[in-house]
């Protein structure tokens, strides 16, 4: 497996615990090719990944604001936004994969 590598940002006032939410979703976007908006519609009651969120030592986010960075058809990394509400998250995660 390759090293992992990343970054964040923090806006100034912005909640620390954030941080750790939006590294959270940038991965499970990258580790299961998914937006986590839609990671999180199908781990509900019934639905086929329910249960999810408590494996890889709780790592795995599944609500809005991570999404999948694709080249060429290939997943290469993950982008996750944490701070507002989850349809402001996935707003500015959409925004910033659309800047890519």
């Amino acid at each position: 497996m390759g090293a992992e590598h990343g970054s964040h940002v923090r806006q100034d006032g912005a909640w620390i615990g954030s941080v750790a939410i939006s590294i959270s979703k940038a991965w499970t976007s990258k580790a299961f090719d998914i937006q986590t908006k839609d990671l999180g519609d199908n781990s509900q009651p019934t639905q086929q990944f329910f249960g999810i969120q408590t494996t890889n030592g709780g790592r795995v986010a599944i609500f809005a604001g991570g999404v999948p960075l694709v080249r060429d058809g290939i997943v290469v990394g993950g982008l996750g936004v944490s701070g507002g509400s989850g349809e402001q998250d996935q707003s500015v995660a959409e925004a910033g994969l659309a800047a890519l």
